[in-house]
């Protein structure tokens, strides 16, 4: 059984990181040190779960302007293709909402550029480099 939740205890935040880890270090080779980084304090970090396994993982930040900042979106492989990232944006849309944000901007990597798009985003900016992957600046408003 899948469940998504707001990451509210230690071992809940460790789980999105060891999800995160899995897909943007061990499969797209990101360095660990800019994966793992100090915004992690000031996120709100949200997870899912097969049962009692962390499967999914996000991130969210109020950077001012009433405008949130979506990082760290990600589904272990074997688990994409279920609408799990979907669910993740909706999660992480709601939480921006109830905290009176009307933005939400993130870097979508090109790849999922698409995925994006069907649920609403914008691309903002051209094309830029980040840790070596080329992403482009999306928004939308909520």
């Amino acid at each position: 059984m899948v469940s998504l939740k707001l990451a509210s205890t230690e071992t809940e935040r460790e789980d999105a990181f060891t999800v995160r880890k899995a897909v943007f270090v061990e499969e797209q080779g990101v360095p660990i040190h800019i994966e793992l980084d100090e915004l992690d304090q000031e996120a709100v970090h949200f997870i899912a779960y097969d049962g009692e396994r962390p499967i999914a993982a996000g991130r969210i930040r109020d950077i001012g302007d009433g405008v949130g900042k979506v990082e760290r979106v990600c589904v272990l492989p074997e688990y994409r293709g279920r609408r799990l990232g979907q669910q993740m944006m909706v999660m992480l849309e709601e939480h921006a909402r109830k905290a009176g944000l009307g933005k939400i901007r993130l870097n979508a990597q090109n790849h999922a550029v698409p995925f994006y798009e069907k649920i609403g985003y914008t691309v903002t900016s051209p094309e830029f480099m980040d840790a070596g992957i080329p992403h482009r600046v999306m928004e939308k408003p909520i």
